[in-house]
């Protein structure tokens, strides 16, 4: 007779959902729920109706459900809505919110597949996790979050990405692992190390570094000399491989099995636990040294679905990595109005990819089963700060805390500069270096709040911005630019009237748009102060640069109107492969046209 399994311990599996509770679970729903509305109708896949008194009306598909809310509209097709006022009516009675009963009753009306709707849903039961498990946790106010250290402002972001409706899917991560390496957890990680054989493993690095001195500045010679014992130990010499540290959650639940047969065949050697911990970043792949700030961070390989894609590092792309940087920190170096505004990057100093021959073979350059098992060390910003800078996340102008007040207001009032002073210091630093960037060189970046740091003085004004995740993210729009040989890869060939979105919808629509909202709600700073304020600064930014007045003539940064470019209807349609990688532009959303919130205020010249 089999004995029986032993008895889980309940109390444990009960204590990991301790904060999937009635209340939480209703006012996740509800902050869920708004947000759809808001970015739905922003992206005109609803029409909400006029109800009289600044309320309006969404009805379902069939038209039996109502839901009812009071709600602004603000520039660029924004929809203010009050949070508190959102009901939901089905046949004469009023209903709980549920994000997910509102997916289901306007399916028809968002466009869902049978194949995408179940896969949306439970990226929807995720994010609503995420956010009650946020709300089970003490907070700190905006005005403490605005002295807080950098990592603690990190782990303290509830919104995720302000535009997608269902941000935090992470598709993979159990409930223990939810707790052990979500950002919001602000769990200590210590990473996995591994030996790759040179025979599978590709390093490539900076020009000012080299494999024997990135290893010893992120392991110190104990710790290198523990790892590679367990190499020798095996009868293996560590010359023939490469130390590489990779996800733990990737090590489990993916290497340990899919790559079975590398492990068997010493190609690939686990070697144990950093002594170092790490703290996972709201990219949730990306680590921060807590042990040791000035070390590098550390980009990993993530077999997680997040966000329309699976979080993966391609070996192919690693290759390019630190050459592309070096490129562009020259680039930077070498233009003064770059210099001037203070702009940096944080390099990817070095990567590293490990090829499996196998699914190389069965694979097309695309696939995630290419992208299982490499690493970059991405340089720290905190060895280039001056005495009394600080930094957080730029994506922390766009929280607000428990009681709704906004984070970008309280450092505004702490700094105590005059809004529209406060907020050119910060155009300048964020806004002219994208604007230059464009039009000086065609190339544009991701700059959404994730992959910018901003750099504060002691009061809270800020100095400068930080540019980071540029080797899968940037792009040279000119397809005859001079690049060198191992740049290529960022090169594409963008049609004319859809390169200034790269303005327009990730820094105006894409990020602008909300901070405007916020300032004005909070009474800091009204909208039309707001816009005009960046409008000045576009005009300075062109009377600072007449050399380039044929270029503002091709692309008019206060054109009247510019294509309104939808993110969510990227992920309705297609959650798993958001956009097709070999020509991402084709993928775009376009639908209609936004006003531009600066034409209005462009200069007469």
């Amino acid at each position: 007779m089999t004995a029986a399994p032993p008895h889980r311990d309940t109390t444990a599996a009960l204590e990991q959902v301790t904060h999937l509770r009635p209340e939480l679970w209703a006012a996740a729903n509800r902050a869920l729920v708004r947000k759809a509305l808001a970015e739905f109708a922003h992206e005109r896949l609803l029409t909400p109706e006029p109800a009289g008194d600044g309320r309006y009306t969404v009805r379902s598909d069939d038209g039996a459900t109502e839901y009812r809310f009071a709600a602004r509209t603000m520039s660029l097709d924004h929809w203010q809505i009050d949070a508190g006022s959102v009901t939901r009516h089905r046949s004469g009675s009023e209903a709980p919110l549920d994000a997910l009963e509102l997916i289901l009753e306007l399916r028809t009306t968002l466009g869902l597949s049978d194949e995408v709707l179940p896969v949306y849903l439970e990226e929807l039961s995720s994010t609503l996790s995420s956010t009650a498990y946020k709300l089970s946790r003490p907070a700190p106010t905006a005005d403490e979050l605005v002295t807080a250290d950098f990592q603690s402002v990190e782990a303290n972001m509830t919104e995720g990405h302000p535009g997608f409706v269902a941000n935090n899917g992470r598709i993979g991560f159990d409930i223990a692992e939810f707790h052990s390496y979500a950002p919001e957890a602000a769990a200590p990680i210590r990473l996995m190390w591994l030996a790759a054989h040179r025979d599978r493993a590709t390093f490539t690095c900076c020009a000012d570094i080299d494999y024997d001195t990135l290893i010893a500045q992120e392991l110190g010679a104990e710790e290198r000399a523990r790892l590679e014992g367990v190499l020798t130990g095996l009868g293996l010499d560590p010359a023939d491989y490469l130390l590489f540290p990779a996800h733990p959650w990737q090590w489990t639940n993916k290497l340990a099995v899919t790559f079975a047969g590398e492990i068997a065949t010493r190609h690939l050697v686990p070697l144990g636990e950093s002594t170092d911990l790490y703290q996972a970043q709201q990219s949730i792949r990306t680590f921060f040294n807590t042990s040791r700030p000035d070390r590098h961070y550390v980009k990993t390989a993530m077999s997680v679905l997040n966000m329309g894609f699976m979080r993966g590092l391609s070996a192919a792309y690693m290759e390019a990595t630190p050459a592309i940087n070096d490129w562009l920190a020259e680039l930077i170096a070498s233009d003064p109005v770059l210099r001037g505004t203070g702009l940096t990057i944080i390099r990817e100093h070095a990567a590293i990819g490990y090829r499996n021959p196998r699914y190389e073979a069965a694979t097309d350059r695309y696939s995630p089963y290419r992208k299982m098992l490499a690493a970059l060390w991405r340089e720290s910003p905190v060895p280039s700060l001056a005495p009394g800078e600080r930094v957080f996340t730029m994506a922390a102008l766009l929280h607000a805390d428990r009681d709704g007040r906004s984070f970008a207001a309280a450092l505004i009032s702490r700094s105590g500069l005059p809004a529209q002073q406060w907020l050119r210091r910060y155009l300048d630093a964020y806004l002219v270096p994208l604007l230059h960037s464009f039009y000086a060189h065609d190339l544009a970046f991701m700059p959404h709040g994730e992959n910018v740091i901003l750099v504060l003085d002691d009061e809270g004004a800020v100095v400068r911005a930080v540019f980071k995740d540029i080797a899968e993210e940037i792009v040279v729009m000119d397809p005859q630019a001079d690049l060198p040989p191992a740049v290529q890869r960022v090169r594409a060939d963008v049609p004319e009237d859809m390169r200034l979105l790269s303005i327009f919808t990730d820094v105006f629509d894409g990020f602008l748009r909300y901070l405007a909202a916020l300032l004005d709600e909070a009474g800091t700073l009204s909208e039309e102060a707001f816009w005009q304020t960046v409008a000045h600064c576009v005009a300075d930014y062109q009377d600072a640069v007449p050399d380039l007045a044929e270029r503002f003539r091709r692309h008019d940064p206060f054109a009247k109107t510019f294509a309104l470019s939808c993110l969510n209807r990227l992920q309705l349609r297609n959650n798993r492969q958001m956009v097709d990688l070999a020509d991402p532009s084709a993928a775009l959303q376009l639908v209609g046209e936004l006003t531009n919130p600066i034409a209005r205020f462009a200069p007469v010249r």
